[in-house]
């Protein structure tokens, strides 16, 4: 697996030179939106954000940065279930933590050693690409949802 670490807006330039694409004040407004939160935003918080900067901009302009951005490897997707797609800048291998209540996610580093026992567990002859580790919960003073609450 790769270890990428791009994580600045400067970035942006050279990986769609890189790819053959040129920057463009959408991709770079899109970009700057990620990465000054790095709070997973949807494509439609991200839309918010960009309009908020450029009212001219469309959703479709939106997802179409998105994807560019996904193809540069300069974001990366992450999906839970039965949730829109969340973005991501951070490169570095690492989990997520999901709370169920309030929809927010957050980064959790791996150790090193952690990632290298994961690739030992592999079906011989394989290799893994990239490796998705989501804990889904809630913040541990919370009461547990309602539909997982016991009748008295």
């Amino acid at each position: 697996m790769e270890h990428t670490t791009a994580q600045h807006p400067d970035d942006l330039a050279q990986r769609l030179a890189d790819s053959g694409l040129r920057n463009t004040p959408q991709r770079e407004l899109v970009y700057k939106g990620i990465l000054a939160r790095r709070d997973h935003p949807t494509a439609e918080e991200v839309f918010a954000r960009a309009k908020a900067e450029m009212p001219t901009i469309s959703l479709a302009t939106v997802y179409n940065c998105l994807e560019t951005l996904i193809d540069c490897r300069l974001v990366r997707a992450v999906h839970f279930e039965r949730a829109p797609t969340r973005y991501c800048p951070n490169l570095v291998p690492h989990a997520h933590f999901h709370d169920s209540k309030t929809g927010a996610t957050h980064d959790i580093d791996l150790p090193d050693e952690l990632l290298s026992a994961l690739k030992k567990l592999l079906p011989a002859g394989y290799t893994a690409d990239a490796i998705d580790i989501t804990y889904h919960g809630r913040c541990a003073g919370e009461e547990k949802p309602e539909n997982l609450k016991t009748q008295n």
